[in-house]
């Protein structure tokens, strides 16, 4: 009877107080979304995002316990006093002209004392990035959308981009609380018009090698959305299959887009055999129209000869026909390439103008970049040259790269602005709407936030003769042994004058046998 009395005890301990009602409902919440968009070139774009909110203040309050949000990067809040974290690994390039706007955009920073930005333009994104990402998820790869990242299809596309994003969202008007959002990113670019044998139809196994086969349980909402806008229902030139019992129509990105949804958590979606393989073919070839191109774009390239001077040159397109509008442009050049400031030129229609604000910041060598940031009016329908000269550095031999006549590579600029919208927006509930919807922030109705990025620069430095000094080497230790060894020989070496040998043991026995025959000796 005495044992029983702990056990009743350790029993009620888990089990809580008797009394309550209901269970507390749980704080925090888990949304994934896939958005896939074939794109005016044949190719296809899937974008993944997991989100995840935690209705707790990590900064004020003591947390140990984690069910959905990851405990490593919680304890990196709470240790750290992180206000916003925004890392992407990215592989490849966006083309904007051919592809239209990118659908990620890259966070924004406004407070320069708190703000740190970096960027490795090199930098290799393979199976040891994907790895950790995914173990941040709720429900890892086991279930749910994340079931479709296979490495070794997601790292042989066009473009590859993971990210991941933190950030503080107020749970009121007023911000008096705050909730932690965790969101992971992931778009990737397919070239469906190869692999699909000179046809645009794709399907998720042909991307993804794997279909859906249910929702992540720990998710509240697990969705498909595919761009439909191009679907013709009266020509049904398009055939979506299985066919969308729902569909989604909003502005994105300044124009209208209509998409078909596919709900995991309904259970009509994933058929009787829990597959769903999402197919999209072309009944008749479309016509290969040139793709409009976007309002805003850009491009950016090195000219000069000779490896001492050179300008950096950054081409920014306003194709709008009658609306002007301000860029805001961020560039980070490394300390060895030496800025001339004063030869900085904007030109645009032939015509010379000034930048409305510059902020810049010189480099200090092997410690910081530079640092230019400008805003730039684009006048309507217009090419804008924005141009400034540079003189490279000469390294020192051990700051080199193993292949250092491949060249160093420069970090793309960024540019920021408001682009007017074709079709004005509606305000939309944030919480109801998809998680795409939330990427495209506007001011007002008539214009919508884009964020861009250059090509990074491929910088051709003074570099020396690597060979000769593996040459100059050999030759030096071939010289110094040489000379070195025979004169150390004859310092050391000591000399000995050998008497002649009285003869060993057989010429004693041959003069032995000689005396006994009555021979004279040797």
């Amino acid at each position: 009877m005495a044992a029983a009395l702990p056990l009743a005890v350790l029993v009620l301990l888990l089990l809580g107080p008797v009394g309550r009602g209901h269970a507390e409902p749980p704080r925090d919440t888990l949304r994934e979304e896939l958005v896939i968009t074939p794109l005016p070139s044949g190719d296809v774009a899937a974008t993944f995002q997991f989100r995840t909110r935690w209705d707790s203040d990590l900064q004020r309050e003591e947390v140990s316990h984690y069910r959905l949000f990851p405990k490593a990067l919680g304890q990196l809040i709470s240790k750290y006093s992180l206000r916003e974290l925004h890392l992407s690994f990215t592989q490849g390039f966006w083309r904007t002209r051919y592809w239209g706007p990118p659908f990620l955009q890259a966070p924004s920073g406004t407070d320069h004392s708190f703000l740190r930005y970096a960027v490795l333009p090199r930098e290799v994104v393979c199976t040891e990035n994907l790895t950790p990402w995914k173990k941040l998820l709720p429900c890892s790869s086991k279930a749910g959308l994340s079931v479709l990242l296979k490495a070794d299809r997601l790292f042989h596309t066009s473009y590859h981009s993971q990210a991941v994003h933190i950030r503080p969202v107020c749970r009121n008007a007023r911000c008096t609380s705050i909730s932690w959002e965790l969101r992971q990113t992931l778009s990737v670019v397919y070239d469906a018009f190869v692999t699909a044998q000179g046809k645009k139809d794709w399907s998720l196994f042909r991307m993804f090698s794997r279909t859906l086969t249910e929702p992540c349980p720990l998710a509240s909402e697990s969705r498909v959305y595919v761009d439909i806008t191009s679907y013709n229902q009266d020509n049904e030139t398009l055939e979506v299959n299985p066919p969308p019992t729902t569909t989604y129509q909003d502005v994105t990105l300044g124009t209208r887009k209509t998409y078909a949804i596919y709900d995991l958590l309904d259970m009509a979606v994933i058929n009787s055999s829990r597959n769903l393989n999402l197919q999209l073919k072309w009944k008749s070839p479309p016509e290969n129209e040139t793709p409009p191109a976007p309002f805003l774009h850009a491009q950016r390239y090195v000219s000069g000869y000779g490896l001492q001077n050179g300008v950096l040159n950054t081409l920014l397109y306003n194709t709008h026909p009658y609306r002007a509008f301000p860029v805001l442009l961020l560039d980070a050049v490394p300390w060895y390439l030496r800025l001339y400031v004063h030869t900085l030129t904007i030109t645009s229609k032939g015509k010379e103008s000034k930048p409305s604000y510059v902020h810049y910041q010189p480099a200090q060598d092997r410690l910081q970049p530079h640092l230019l940031e400008m805003l730039i009016q684009l006048p309507a329908n217009s090419a804008t040259k924005v141009s400034i000269q540079f003189e490279r550095a000469l390294l020192k031999w051990t700051e080199y790269t193993p292949d250092p006549n491949h060249g160093f590579y420069i970090s793309p600029s960024v540019l920021s602005a408001l682009v007017p919208s074709v079709v004005a927006a509606k305000p939309v509930d944030w919480e109801e709407s998809p998680l795409f919807k939330t990427l495209f922030p506007a001011s007002d109705s008539s214009s919508h936030f884009v964020r861009l990025y250059t090509e990074p620069l491929l910088v051709n430095l003074p570099t020396p003769d690597f060979s000769m000094p593996y040459n100059v080497i050999c030759l030096t230790c071939t010289v110094v042994a040489v000379c070195y060894g025979s004169f150390y020989n004859l310092l050391t070496r000591t000399f000995h004058i050998e008497e002649p040998s009285t003869g060993g043991l057989a010429k004693r026995l041959a003069n032995l046998i000689r005396r006994a025959r009555g021979v004279p000796p040797l």
